[in-house]
């Protein structure tokens, strides 16, 4: 059985092929910013010769009211709903107990109406999306339709009655929000 000793042990390869292509300085910046890096060899197909456009984040100034920070008034609707269950059902008239069961609730319901409104705007997206495709048209019928679906989906598991409720409901609401949407354009 043969041992070596550090000093004998063989060195590795740099990653570089020559160490004229090693910078220290180097940065993602700089790489990207290199005029021999082409975009487009990334992937052919994905229609980079142009460069990459970066991601913008500005503000839309017009549009309905409300629908901006859309997840501020859908916490906050839950948050209300929590606060009003845990005023309701506090075991005790203490003020520290009813306190406490009153942020106990309020951190439980304002996720999961939260999250619920998140299920239904993609349940709903994708809904109408496909009909849209389908129909290949995109008018405020196929809203309404993809609503009745969605609540159908969405309640489906609760049985027939609640099913058809929640459709109907979702149905009504898109189509206050399609008609209401197309008046106003």
């Amino acid at each position: 059985m043969s041992h070596t000793n550090i000093e004998e042990e063989e060195t590795f390869a740099p990653i570089y092929s020559n160490q004229e292509d090693f910078n220290p300085s180097d940065t993602v910046s700089s790489f990207l910013s290199n005029s021999a890096y082409d975009p487009s060899r990334l992937h052919p197909l994905a229609g980079l010769g142009g460069g990459i456009d970066y991601l913008n984040l500005e503000d839309d100034e017009g549009g309905l009211p409300g629908t901006q920070n859309g997840v501020l008034p859908r916490l906050s609707m839950g948050g209300a709903f929590g606060f009003y269950e845990g005023f309701r059902s506090s075991p005790s008239p203490a003020v520290k107990i009813r306190l406490n069961t009153v942020l106990n609730s309020m951190t439980r319901r304002g996720p999961f109406i939260g999250n619920s409104a998140g299920v239904l705007a993609l349940m709903y997206n994708g809904v109408n999306g496909v009909i849209g495709k389908a129909r290949g048209t995109y008018d405020p019928l196929n809203s309404v339709a993809a609503g009745a679906l969605t609540g159908v989906l969405f309640k489906s598991t609760s049985g027939l009655r609640a099913a058809g409720s929640a459709g109907g409901v979702c149905a009504v609401l898109a189509g206050i929000w399609a008609f209401g949407k197309e008046a106003i354009m």
